[in-house]
């Protein structure tokens, strides 16, 4: 933790905020129902709302107060936006967890120096910094196993489990020449760096994210996906 309060203060926001291209974002112009389902699909806390283009964000979406749109006859969103934070991207990670902690901010929009959107960051993103990863229910414990069966049939896998591990408890034969773990395999199948949530199927076995931030994938749900029955003869 003392390394990582010293190197907070030497971190730009740069470093570690999330990409403008993985940013999730709501457009100020489409209707509650449009976008909750992507506020479920996403499972953010908070959202950056934009008008007419990405660059102008008007306001952070508490997906908490989207629950008010189930109780009141007439609503509107955009009544209960909460101010946007924006910071440059070269602002030191240890000013603006002071800033947070000030405001009481969670959430802050990075900007470059021509002002427009570059990414957004977190204090739970800088406060990792300092403590390391804060683990949620899809996180694994280092002391734990690489791949742990779930009770619907379903395994967590770790990112850098070995493609030779893998094969060997699943029965598959996935090369390892140009990949040596299982995250390389679903990064080269996505062509980018996927989002939490997507998902990808490879030979009969789908692939979800469960865990990723904006440098790699940290852990995956595997599931076994059902061979289409053959049609019967004469079909």
């Amino acid at each position: 933790m003392i390394e990582g309060v010293l190197q907070v203060s030497e971190t730009r926001v740069a470093d570690v905020m999330i990409p403008r291209s993985q940013m999730d974002m709501i457009d100020a112009a489409d209707s509650p129902e449009a976008f909750i389902p992507f506020v479920i699909e996403t499972a953010h806390s908070r959202f950056p709302v934009f008008q007419d283009n990405r660059d102008n964000v008007i306001g952070i979406l508490l997906a908490k107060d989207m629950l008010r749109f189930y109780a009141e006859e007439e609503f509107d969103f955009r009544d209960m936006l909460r101010p946007a934070v924006f910071v440059p991207e070269a602002k030191r990670l240890n000013v603006l967890l002071k800033e947070f902690r000030a405001n009481r901010n969670h959430i802050a929009i990075v900007v470059d120096e021509y002002g427009g959107v570059c990414g957004l960051i977190t204090i739970e993103d800088v406060i990792e910094q300092i403590i390391g990863d804060i683990e949620d229910e899809f996180d694994f414990d280092e002391t734990e196993d690489n791949i742990l069966a779930d009770k619907n049939g379903r395994f967590r896998v770790k990112a850098v489990t070995e493609i030779a591990d893998f094969n060997e408890r699943f029965g598959t034969r996935f090369a390892d020449d140009d990949h040596d773990t299982v995250g390389g395999l679903v990064l080269s199948r996505f062509g980018r760096l996927p989002k939490r949530g997507e998902t990808v199927v490879v030979e009969g076995l789908a692939f979800q994210v469960l865990r990723a931030d904006s440098r790699k994938v940290h852990s995956l749900l595997v599931e076994r996906r059902a061979s289409p029955e053959a049609p019967a003869p004469g079909a």
